[in-house]
């Protein structure tokens, strides 16, 4: 995959994630990503580690944000994978 992936942590009734979700989608429409949604509710291990922070953006693995998703903060870090995985 010449791309890379971007992880959305969120749960069921959550209006961050809701937004979050419209963020990673305006993202993702211009560029070769793919994009994975997670409930948080469904793994405790993501419980554990996130539970109050929902939503959390990954990017390849990697924390870019929670709460309120910033899309240029998004954009830089996806732009920045996408660059170093042609390099």
């Amino acid at each position: 995959m010449s791309g890379c992936e971007i992880t959305v942590i969120t749960r069921a009734d959550c209006g961050l994630c809701t937004a979050a979700e419209a963020v990673v989608a305006a993202v993702a429409a211009s560029r070769p990503v793919a994009v994975a949604t997670v409930d948080v509710d469904a793994d405790p291990e993501l419980r554990a580690k996130y539970d109050w922070d929902v939503p959390v953006v990954l990017v390849d693995g990697r924390q870019v944000g929670f709460h309120r998703i910033d899309r240029a903060r998004l954009e830089r870090a996806v732009d920045s994978r996408l660059a170093a995985r042609r390099a």
